[in-house]
Order: C-alpha cells, then structure tokens, then sequence
C-alpha cells in the first residue's frame, strides 16, 4: 500500500511539471492580446531593461485605450509610466528570428509582452483626465488605392499584404480595419476613390458593417516618394480629410491609418474623470518634525495627480496647501488610497479635507 501511494505521489508530481511545463508548447507564440496588452522589442532581459520596456508597454496601451497618440505626453503620466510595473499582471518574451537586409545573415530580436490590469490601469486613466475609448470598438472598411505608375487598382482581401502597414498600424491604435472582398463591381470603385468620391464609395460599402470607410489614393509623386490622400467617413457624414506624404509607402499607409483612429477618438472617446479639475485647500495633520515635513512634500511631489503645490498656513502639527488637481479631489484620494503614506480622515463638511501622515 505504501508503495502504491509513492508511485501515486511521483506521478502526480511528474504531472504536475509536465503541466507547468506545457504552458507553452511547441507552435504556441506570445503575443499582445486585446487592449490592456503591448509588446514593445527588448535588448535584454535584465531588470532596468525590463522596467524601461514595461514603461513603453504602458504608454502604448493607454494610447491604445484613449485613442490619443500623445497620451503619453498629457500633463502626470509620464510619473506613472515610471511606476509601470505596478500596474503590471504578468509578462514574457518572445525570440523573433530575421534576415538582415544588408548581409543575408541571420538576425534574432526579443520582444517583451505586457499584460496590465485593467482595473488599474482605467483608475489611473481617469484619475489623470485622460479620453476613454469604449469597447467594443468599430472596424471601418478600408477603401484604398495604389498607383505605382501603371495606373491604380483596387487594394481587397486578396491582397492583404499590401495593406498591412495600415492593417497593423490601426491595431497599435486600439481598434482594426477591414478590406473590401476586391469583386470586379468593388474594383469598379476606383474611379470614386481616385476622384475623392465619398458618398459613391460608401454606397459600395453599403454591405459591409458598420457605415464607415477609411478612403485613400496612394500614389508617387514626381519629387519622389509616395503621397497618400485620405478621407475617413462615418455614416455618410466625412470626418476628416488630410493628405500625408513619405518616401516610404509604408509609412504612408500608417498615416492613413492614424488619421482614421484620431477622427474616431475625437467623436467617441469620452472623458471619465474622477473629479473636476481645479485649486483646492487640503490640510496634511501629523507633520511634527523636519523628518515628516521631508516625507510629505517628496510624496505629494511623486502624486501624477498634483499640478502645483502652493503652501498657505502651517501649525505644529499640520500643513495647509492649495493643490492644483488634475481631477479634483476625488482623484487624490484615489491616489493616496493606492499607498499607505496618507489617510483620509472624518472632516466637517464645508471645511477643508484633512490626510494624516501615517
């Protein structure tokens, strides 16, 4: 019996290691998956360069959840990218191999992936004023034209590949874009396109959910280079129209686009802050020594939340500041609750919030 329970014991551990060890199994490729995730490449998998990718990670996905390309620019986040891994559920890498262009010889590149917590990350982006982009998002249809000098044609799913800068470009923005099936009758709808016919290309959309198109002619130019001329519409109405040129096709496509993800934040990203922005007095008690005094003032620096902080009266035993909010002091608190350097006590109503300096 005994020995029938060793053998019992081992295969369970046997087991239990093959588990743990098929988590990844031949085939299997991390990647970024939804909206609260990003790779970002990696030289190494050292901790300082780890931390400095997890910032990056970061940025990409708040852009990606604002749809704001300069999210990471917006007044206090650039304090909480530098704590990015507290808001990080987990990460790994992945081994990219390659060919180098210039030599033939192989080429290796690491990338790491970030999970975030989404609770987390959607406090901080409301507590910082940032635009929310709600999910599920739409998938405009992509209506794009290339010339290369032997007349434009038709850009469907068949020809994927030549979409793609603008395909993965739309995808590290936070939502997708999809492609007409190419049929003889959409290949008609060249001349509308090249001609900036937006109401005639929608018609040959009218098939595809939901009701917007990103429409572009992609052509070269007699300086050199590509030119791309673009129009995002929604529901017959056109949002946006802008032109954007570049020696890179590529990198035209990707401008494209970018135009579509700012027209769509600008009309449905909403803003969730969690208090209005503003000037408000707030007293900080148990600050009895230079020691506390120190500690305060460098916490209440590192809060993303803070603008500015103006000192206005000081006892022996507490501070009177006016901060500058972000988002007011629903916000702060939001904040302080996060750590265990403040608590929020019992005030009078009317008077200003008091925090106790634990």
């Amino acid at each position: 019996m005994g020995k029938a329970i060793r053998v019992l014991m081992v295969a369970t551990l046997l087991l239990a290691s093959f588990a743990a060890a098929a988590q990844r199994v031949e085939g299997d490729r991390a990647q970024a998956d939804g909206a609260y995730s990003a790779e970002v490449p990696v030289a190494g998998q050292g901790e300082a360069e780890r931390n400095g990718a997890m910032a990056r990670a970061l940025a990409q996905v708040l852009g990606k959840l604002s749809g704001d390309r300069g999210a990471a620019g917006r007044p206090g986040v650039g304090q909480e990218l530098r704590r990015a891994k507290d808001y990080v559920t987990g990460y790994d890498y992945r081994q990219d191999e390659g060919v180098s262009q210039a030599t033939g010889a192989p080429t290796f590149q690491t990338t790491l992936i970030v999970n975030f917590d989404q609770a987390k990350v959607d406090g901080l982006a409301s507590t910082l004023g940032l635009p929310i982009w709600p999910q599920p998002r739409p998938k405009p249809v992509l209506w794009m034209a290339i010339d290369d000098g032997s007349g434009p044609r038709l850009v469907g799913l068949a020809q994927a590949n030549a979409a793609r800068a603008a395909l993965n470009r739309a995808i590290e923005r936070g939502y997708k874009l999809g492609l007409p099936t190419g049929s003889a009758a959409e290949q008609a709808s060249v001349g509308a396109i090249w001609r900036g016919d937006a109401a005639a290309v929608a018609r040959a959309s009218a098939r595809y959910s939901p009701p917007m198109q990103l429409i572009g002619k992609i052509y070269r130019v007699k300086s050199g280079g590509w030119k791309g001329d673009w129009s995002f519409v929604d529901g017959g109405k056109v949002l946006g129209s802008w032109s954007n040129s570049d020696p890179d096709a590529r990198k035209v496509m990707s401008g494209g686009a970018d135009g579509a993800a700012d027209a769509l934040m600008k009309r449905y990203a909403k803003r969730s802050v969690a208090g209005p922005p503003g000037t408000y007095r707030v007293v900080f008690s148990g600050v009895r020594s230079a020691d506390d005094y120190i500690r305060l003032a460098g916490y209440l620096q590192g809060l993303a939340v803070i603008r500015k902080i103006t000192p206005i009266r000081a006892t022996p035993d507490t501070l009177e500041y006016d901060l500058e909010l972000l988002s007011g002091l629903p916000g702060l608190k939001r904040m302080t609750d996060a750590g265990d350097t403040l608590v929020q006590l019992d005030g009078l109503e009317g008077q200003p919030p008091v925090f106790q300096l634990h």
